[in-house]
């Protein structure tokens, strides 16, 4: 296969103009899907050709077979004609004794199923970032209601009120999570929201409205429904949820500025200022919905506005949060207290500051997207969700691609090892940890957000591993984790350096490391569902010329 140099030259403003009018008339079609050969009967030389194309233009071929239940995927999946694989059916058995009804609706799939565990805390409620790898794996298996269900479901709860002690949420703030309030004595069902309201910390989830807005194209792009994203409702759901993110304000920068646990990591994490993780997937939030927003009315404007704010955000994460071993030098080398419009520093990143780890981490080939970057501020640690987020959303640019995926393989003991996935690399120790997690007894180091191991994110490093051409990679990390899961009892997440301990307060058959895992082997068994949610990469455009006033002087 062949390899690109992971030295990859930062983008240059004229570079990352994106092409509005394609953009917008590319909204999603019904795209159909048929059963293809797994990547063990088929070279990737077949579909490697097409990956300039991107993934939303290729792959079209005859629609699912409805078959519900029957579907090829629910009654699983396999590689190369080696025979179902004996997972995948426990797999959707659980998958399955985790959906939430509403009125006699399937809504959506609880945290977990754990009846082992005396303390049930909001571990059976519906978080909206947890249904995602559900949602996909329902989809793939041609079962769309629940995901409509739980889309309908979401918006209608935006419009309740939110409060925390006296204080107002914005609109369009989404719920963290429901729950299904059940009155015996009055016969009646009603759907409970939490807004962070409850939440440990009361920290609102940022994320909620991004991942929303991701899967109603998702949904869209699957079904070619487009009545639903067109709807009245939806249309002002993802007006709500953007008019968050794109008011004016003092922000001085493209990216959102959050304060800690308002993501997956949703406890102490030092990651408040504009974690990576947020701000991949506030960039694939705005290029959904640019394809989804109607231009007409109020449309108009926020398509305008999201225009504007691609194009400076796509310029600021490819040059500002870009790492490999040629920028790090430079950082290295920096000067500081440098004051005009030509500072190489623009952060004062101070050279002191960078911590010894990264100089053995960083490979000559190889790179990834910083995990935060602020005013004198870099956090040097690699964070999974949002370097693959930037993979498969495109944020990254096709160089950078190949070089997270570079360093993936590099350093996979560190990053992969017995349990797919690191959440974040390095963890924190000692008094470093003492001082950011405030004495986190959840997040002591090589567990939970604190360099845990979490299964879900499985479906996400399988998705950048298809979009970079490396399938073996992900069937590696795949066979990895079926040697385990089930054995296991589907954890939540996995403790230690290399991942080897079932985590020490994980809760058992956890739904997202069971959908994770079924998201993951169907798609490397079919890699035309990755058009659910790959973006295709924007073709640069070259900056209209005007001619001067003075031409005809």
């Amino acid at each position: 296969m062949k390899r690109v140099s992971s030295h990859v030259s930062l983008a240059s403003e004229a570079e990352i103009n994106l092409d509005l009018s394609r953009l917008i008339i590319d909204r999603p079609q019904r795209f159909t899907l048929e059963r293809k050969r797994s990547f063990d009967e088929q070279s990737w030389s077949e579909l490697s050709h097409r990956n300039n194309d991107g993934f939303d233009s290729v792959l079209q071929s005859p629609a699912f077979p409805s078959g519900g239940f029957d579907s090829p995927f629910s009654i699983g999946t396999h590689f190369g004609g080696g025979g179902p694989h004996p997972l995948v059916n426990e797999a959707w058995e659980a998958l399955r004794k985790s959906v939430v009804y509403f009125r006699e609706q399937p809504v959506g799939t609880i945290a977990a199923v754990d009846h082992a565990s005396e303390e049930v805390l909001n571990y059976d409620q519906v978080f909206v970032r947890d249904f995602v790898p559900s949602a996909l794996a329902f989809l793939m298996n041609n079962e769309t209601d629940i995901v409509k269900n739980f889309l309908l479901k979401t918006l209608h709860l935006q419009s309740s009120e939110k409060m925390v002690d006296r204080f107002k949420l914005g609109a369009g703030a989404m719920p963290a999570s429901f729950k299904v309030d059940r009155n015996k004595n009055r016969n009646t069902e009603t759907l409970v929201a939490d807004f962070g309201e409850s939440a440990i910390g009361r920290v609102a989830p940022v994320d909620s409205g991004f991942w929303w807005i991701i899967l109603l194209r998702a949904y869209t792009k699957y079904t070619g429904d487009v009545s639903l994203s067109e709807s009245p409702d939806c249309q002002k759901c993802m007006r709500l949820i953007l008019n968050l993110c794109l008011s004016e304000g003092f922000d001085t920068f493209p990216t959102l500025l959050c304060t800690d646990g308002c993501s997956m990591i949703d406890r102490r994490m030092g990651i408040y200022g504009y974690p990576i993780e947020i701000q991949a997937l506030f960039y694939m939030a705005l290029r959904c919905a640019l394809q989804m927003l109607k231009p007409e009315g109020e449309g108009k404007d926020f398509i305008e506005k999201i225009g504007q704010r691609l194009h400076a955000l796509t310029y600021h994460m490819r040059n500002y949060f870009w790492l490999d071993f040629h920028q790090l030098n430079n950082i290295y080398r920096y000067k500081t207290e440098e004051y005009s419009h030509t500072a190489v520093n623009k952060f004062n990143v101070i050279p002191d500051s960078i911590p010894d780890w990264v100089f053995d981490f960083m490979p000559c080939r190889g790179g990834y997207f910083l995990g935060n970057v602020s005013p004198a501020m870099m956090d040097f640690r690699w964070f999974a969700l949002g370097n693959c987020i930037a993979i498969v959303s495109s944020l990254a640019t096709p160089e950078q691609s190949v070089a997270i995926m570079d360093l993936i393989e590099e350093k996979w003991d560190e990053l992969v090892g017995e349990m797919p996935l690191k959440i974040c690399y390095p963890a924190l120790e000692n008094h470093e940890w003492r001082i950011i997690t405030g004495c986190d007894p959840k997040n002591t180091r090589w567990s939970y957000h604190n360099g845990g191991s979490w299964p879900v994110l499985l479906w996400l490093l399988t998705a950048a591993c298809i979009k970079t051409g490396r399938p073996q990679m992900a069937k590696r990390a795949i066979e990895l984790a079926e040697s385990r899961l089930l054995k296991d009892g589907w954890p939540e997440y996995y403790d230690g350096k290399l991942g080897r301990f079932v985590g020490k307060q994980a809760r058992k058959f956890q739904t997202w490391s069971i959908a994770g895992y079924l998201v993951a082997r169907m798609m490397l068994e079919d890699p035309s569902t990755l058009m659910m949610i790959s973006m295709e990469e924007d073709r640069p455009v070259k900056p209209t010329m005007r001619r001067s006033a003075s031409w005809n002087a």
